[in-house]
């Protein structure tokens, strides 16, 4: 269970991984629960991550990053750069976030020659990124991230792809 586990979060790497420059596919949104004033809270703790892999024709080729733990470091900055700090002492918001990547996605996309709609085979990707309020259980910001997975990339243009996707994640977070 655990390296299933670590295989699907390392699936992450490959959903955000693409050219440094090249973020055009990453798309970013999050929600704040209505009557939520996020001001309010003031410390976190992790609650969970999860993942998933849909990938019948084993095609997919895990990297080699720690992608939950990148993850988790560059969420940290982003609620500490908004004044809400890590605490296991009674926090204020349980943070939880998910991946999945679906291999065998389909997609209708344009033929710019017989401008058909085409249905093509599109590896994707999510992360989902979610603050719970401890006291009642509710859930009070969701942000969500969807891109392709794109293969052949170095480290560091898989760090900077995260990077971008969490940083532009947290900018929605009011």
């Amino acid at each position: 269970m655990q390296k299933y586990y670590l295989v699907v979060l390392s699936a992450l790497l490959s959903l955000l991984s693409g050219c440094a420059i090249v973020t055009s596919d990453i798309q970013v949104e999050a929600e704040l629960i209505p009557n939520v004033t996020l001001s309010n809270y003031k410390t976190y703790d992790w609650l969970s991550s999860h993942g998933v892999l849909k990938d019948p024709n084993k095609t997919w080729q895990p990297p080699k990053l720690d992608i939950a733990g990148d993850i988790k470091f560059l969420i940290d900055r982003e609620l500490r750069r908004r004044e809400i700090y890590s605490t296991s002492d009674t926090p204020d918001l349980a943070v939880s976030f998910f991946i999945g990547i679906d291999m065998e996605h389909q997609e209708l996309q344009l033929d710019p020659d017989t401008k058909l709609k085409l249905n093509k085979k599109i590896s994707k990707g999510a992360l989902v990124v979610t603050l719970i309020d401890v006291a009642s259980g509710d859930v009070v910001w969701l942000g969500e991230a969807v891109a392709d997975i794109q293969k052949n990339v170095t480290d560091e243009v898989v760090r900077e792809r995260l990077d971008y996707t969490i940083r532009a994640m947290f900018k929605l977070l009011p």
